[in-house]
C-alpha cells in the first residue's frame, strides 16, 4: 500500500509539471501573438486555456481523492495540500496568458502595442517566458535556487510594469484612451503572471522546509 501511495504522490508531481509546461507554451504563444498581430496564434492560446483548466480540475480531484483514501501526514500531506494551491496559481497563469492573447484578437489587424512601449513589452514578455521555463524546472526538481531566480526575475518585471505607468502618465503620451487601457491591462497581466510564479516558488519552499518564506503570498 505504501508503494502505491508513493506512486500516487509522484503522479501529482507529474501532473503539475504537465500543467506548467502547458502554461509555458501559452505564454510563449501569447507573447508572439501580441507582437506579430497573429490572430491565429491568439486564438490558439485562447482555445488551449480550456485544456489547462481541465488538467487543473483533474489534478484537484485526484489530490482530494488521495487525502480521502490515504490520510497523508507530515511531508506527504504538504505535497497534496501544496498541489491544490499550486494548481490554482497555474490555472490563473493560463488565464493571464489568455488575456494577453485576447488583446491581440480584439485589436486585429491593428498592432496592440505602440512603438513607445514596444521594447518594454517585449522585455516583459521575455521575462515571463523565462519565468515559466524556470517554473517547469522548479516543479521537476524542487530546487530552492530556481525559486530564488524566479523571484529575481519578478523584480525585473515589476520595474518594467512601473515603466509602463510612467510612460502612459507622462505629458508626452498622446495615444487614444483605448490604447492606454490596453497598455495598462497588458502590463498588469504580465506582472501578475510573474507574481503567481513567485507564489508557487513560495509553496515549493514550504514543501521542502515546512515553512513559509513570508506570512502571506502577495499573489493570492
Amino acid at each position: 500500500m505504501r508503494e502505491v501511495f508513493q506512486q500516487e504522490l509522484a503522479e501529482v508531481q507529474t501532473r503539475l509539471v504537465s500543467i506548467s509546461e502547458a502554461v509555458e507554451t501559452a505564454i510563449k504563444l501569447s507573447h508572439e501573438a501580441l507582437h506579430s498581430s497573429d490572430v491565429q496564434l491568439a486564438e490558439k492560446v485562447i482555445a488551449s486555456d480550456v485544456n489547462i483548466d481541465e488538467q487543473v480540475d483533474s489534478l484537484d480531484e485526484y489530490s482530494i481523492d488521495i487525502m480521502a483514501r490515504q490520510g497523508p501526514v507530515a511531508r506527504d500531506l504538504r505535497i497534496v495540500v501544496s498541489s491544490l494551491r499550486i494548481s490554482a496559481s497555474l490555472e490563473r497563469m493560463g488565464d493571464l496568458a489568455r488575456h494577453i492573447a485576447t488583446l491581440s484578437r480584439y485589436r486585429f489587424p491593428e498592432e496592440v502595442v505602440p512603438g513607445t512601449l514596444a521594447e518594454t513589452f517585449r522585455e516583459m514578455g521575455q521575462l515571463d517566458i523565462q519565468i515559466a521555463g524556470l517554473l517547469v524546472e522548479l516543479l521537476k526538481t524542487e530546487s530552492v535556487d530556481v525559486g530564488d531566480r524566479i523571484r529575481q526575475l519578478d523584480d525585473e518585471v515589476d520595474a518594467l510594469h512601473q515603466r509602463v505607468f510612467d510612460v502612459v502618465l507622462s505629458d508626452d503620451w498622446n495615444e487614444p484612451s483605448t490604447v492606454t487601457v490596453d497598455m495598462v491591462l497588458g502590463s498588469r497581466y504580465h506582472e501578475r503572471f510573474a507574481d503567481h510564479a513567485v507564489s508557487i516558488a513560495k509553496k515549493m519552499n514550504y514543501l521542502a522546509t515546512g515553512e513559509w518564506t513570508e506570512a502571506e503570498d502577495d499573489a493570492e
